[in-house]
């Protein structure tokens, strides 16, 4: 009776999440993911798309994966400050490493910003993710990378951030969204956000889309961007 007692919680454990034990921290040491290469999309009029996101990439480089997030036209209204907080949390977080090419401000929302420019800075940013599929597509992602190496050698996690606003208000071609999505290598976790009108083009791509929707909102009260929440 004792045997088979001992038997069932052994079953019963091997179907349990870490067998039952609470986690715990462990040294980030470099890794590969055994699953990574699916292509996911996040779009909507809510809150979340960029923090649900970044908090993928610190998952995957909790797990010692190369990540990188590539930021399109991130910026902001007046109330935001030059310093955001995530900037300051993943240059501390090994492996997981951010660049911003987008205009300080948003395209259309008339903060006296240079349309020109935004067209420029998005379409420069557009230069850059091709640039950083293709180095992706040269590195090993089946194998660990360097914590601290350049993108420029390969990620095992690619995110977009805003890529889908900048297609949808026609600063980048849809269509070349779609290139990147078709080009990437089998192995790289591409992961692209933005926009609040569905991305037909990209979608029927993707492995994982997300409709992050708005129900209620503190902008309708007239609450602006808030420092450690928003930015």
């Amino acid at each position: 009776m004792t045997d088979d007692s001992t038997d069932d919680e052994d079953e019963r454990l091997a179907r349990t999440p870490g067998r039952g034990e609470a986690p715990k921290a462990r040294s980030i040491t470099p890794s590969a993911p055994d699953e990574f290469g699916l292509v996911q999309v996040w779009w909507g009029d809510g809150k979340g798309k960029t923090t649900a996101a970044m908090g993928m990439g610190f998952r995957a480089a909790g797990h010692g994966y190369r990540v990188h997030m590539l930021q399109f036209m991130k910026g902001g209204a007046s109330s935001v400050e030059d310093v955001r907080g995530e900037y300051n949390a993943i240059a501390r977080m090994p492996g997981f490493s951010y660049e911003n090419s987008g205009h300080y401000g948003w395209h259309g929302f008339l903060d006296e910003s240079d349309e020109d420019e935004h067209v420029a800075k998005a379409r420069g940013g557009l230069t850059r993710a091709r640039e950083l599929v293709a180095a992706a597509d040269d590195a090993d992602l089946q194998s660990p990378l360097p914590l601290d190496g350049p993108a420029d050698d390969g990620v095992h996690m690619l995110v977009l951030d805003e890529i889908l606003y900048a297609a949808n208000r026609g600063l980048v071609d849809p269509e070349a969204v779609v290139d990147l999505a078709d080009t990437k290598p089998d192995d790289l976790e591409l992961v692209l956000t933005g926009g609040h009108e569905h991305p037909d083009y990209v979608c029927e791509r993707a492995d994982l889309v997300t409709n992050v929707r708005k129900e209620t909102h503190p902008i309708e009260a007239g609450r602006r961007a808030r420092k450690g929440t928003e930015y």
